[in-house]
């Protein structure tokens, strides 16, 4: 059961683009383990909500 909402989602992703603005590549600051964090959870929304995309074959 996911409890997140569609609102939840998109504020991440643009919590998660203002973090990459702000740290980038930069391994070593101290936000990017959040980023990765963040990124895994946006990962897992989308496979729980958007359906894969049929190959064309």
């Amino acid at each position: 059961m996911n409890l997140w909402t569609e609102e939840d989602y998109e504020q991440l992703v643009q919590l998660l683009d203002d973090l990459i603005d702000i740290v980038g590549e930069d391994e070593s600051h101290p936000l990017a383990s959040l980023m990765e964090v963040m990124g895994v959870l946006i990962e897992r929304y989308q496979s729980d909500r958007v359906p894969e995309l049929e190959a064309i074959a």
